[in-house]
């Protein structure tokens, strides 16, 4: 009997994407509107003739969302798929989930399939916690047996036993996304497919979703698809990863290989977007010393002022900015926040320049990413990822004549003072 649990062959999907004229209808001539009309009518039957969709538009355009994407995926694999926003991640998973039609080749998967493809779906806002339980389970496939048998790992699992009669309309985010994982993670399917669950709830919380998917698949040989943004944990978790880029298959082979991949070419096209002058709002981003020189190489203890240029058409009211240093082992180590370091409102329409100071940077030796985002009241504005990398050289931070080591001391440099009493000398 093959090993391979899901097979996927040629796999393309097709989207059609209507556009209106741009011409003034105020000057049109009823010739033009007559044979525009006819046009569309036209186009708009042989649509329907092949069963395709029927749009509104003067214009329509194929939109390919996969092209040729073909792998296979052994039982009790753990594989990532990852890529930039429009890739094609979500259709993939859509269609493995039998959710949407492939426009062109083939899908094969060999047992039952479970998908946590957005939070709650099956909930019911008016019922409680408990009832949505076996509701939400009942649609996912479980009898009521297997349910009530399984219930107080559930409940256990999502933390919710306080709130467990009360309907799920009164549930904060994190704890909806608890029960909902819960009840998905502790069936009993053959593939788990997961999509950006881990977006939503605490550092704790996210946690204890890696380690219950890798108890899954290393455990009881259950196969995951994993999709994040989150590279330390698809690095983490997942055995094999998928890049996805414009729909088509950039690589495939071991996490560590794809993500190191993947990430280096979306700091390339960020710095690119940057430096020429491309993204939506951010006109420049610098790391400079003291002295206004322009580096990206600083020492341990050494302060680094960002300097960051902004641009807006629209009024946008009560913005947040943010700084993030990550590194690709343990993700994000340190945050600089307008919201955070400085609670300030502040707004801006037309250019806007932003400094931070971070003061005796305690980062430890090596290479860091850093990214910069923006955001709105209630909405992600923009954010570059790895727009710049910042580079920690050695120095006597503590005065001892010993250097500190990173595979030793980890990341960080901690401000500490010894007392050493009692005892003989």
């Amino acid at each position: 009997m093959s090993d391979t649990i899901i097979s996927v062959e040629n796999l393309s999907k097709s989207y059609l994407v209507g556009h209106q004229s741009q011409r003034p209808e105020n000057y049109a001539v009823l010739r033009d509107v007559i044979a525009k009309e006819a046009h569309n009518f036209a186009r708009k039957m042989r649509d329907f003739v092949r069963g395709r969709q029927i749009l509104q538009a003067d214009q329509v355009e194929e939109f390919w969302a996969l092209r040729d994407v073909t792998f296979d995926v052994r039982r009790g694999e753990v594989l990532g798929v990852v890529g930039r926003n429009g890739a094609g991640k979500s259709t993939l998973l859509k269609i493995l989930s039998r959710i949407t039609e492939p426009t062109r080749g083939r899908v094969t998967i060999r047992g039952h399939v479970v998908s946590l493809l957005e939070v709650g779906t099956g909930f019911h806002p008016e019922l409680t916690g408990r009832e949505n339980i076996y509701l939400n389970g009942a649609i996912l496939g479980m009898t009521r047996q297997e349910i009530r048998r399984k219930f107080d790992e559930i409940v256990a699992f999502a933390e919710t036993e306080q709130f467990l009669d009360t309907p799920v309309k009164h549930y904060s985010s994190g704890m909806y996304v608890r029960l909902a994982f819960a009840v998905a993670a502790h069936l009993e399917p053959e593939v788990l497919i997961v999509d950006e669950v881990l977006a939503v709830g605490d550092a704790e919380f996210q946690r204890k979703c890696l380690g219950k998917m890798n108890h899954v698949a290393k455990q009881e040989g259950r196969t995951v698809l994993f999709v994040s943004h989150n590279m330390p944990a698809v690095e983490t978790l997942c055995d094999q990863a998928i890049y996805l880029d414009k729909g088509c298959i950039r690589g495939i082979g071991r996490s560590a290989t794809i993500v190191a991949e993947y990430m280096q070419n979306t700091i390339e096209t960020t710095r690119m977007l940057v430096n020429c002058g491309k993204t939506k709002h951010f006109r420049s981003f610098t790391m400079k010393d003291r002295d206004g020189t322009e580096r990206d190489s600083f020492q341990i203890g050494e302060d680094i002022v960002f300097e960051i240029e902004l641009h807006s058409d629209e009024f946008i009211d009560h913005p947040r900015c943010g700084i993030a240093i990550c590194s690709q082992s343990a993700g994000r180590i340190a945050t600089l926040h307008t919201d955070i370091q400085q609670k300030s409102h502040w707004a801006f329409r037309g250019p806007k320049r932003l400094r931070a100071i971070w003061k005796r940077v305690p980062l430890n030796v090596g290479n860091y990413q850093v990214d910069v985002g923006l955001w709105g009241y209630d909405r992600d504005l923009e954010t570059l990822v790895g727009c710049r990398e910042l580079m920690i050289q050695p120095s006597d931070v503590y005065q001892t004549g010993v250097l500190p080591d990173p595979s030793h001391q980890g990341h960080l440099i901690p401000e500490a003072e010894w007392q050493i009493t009692g005892g003989q000398n």
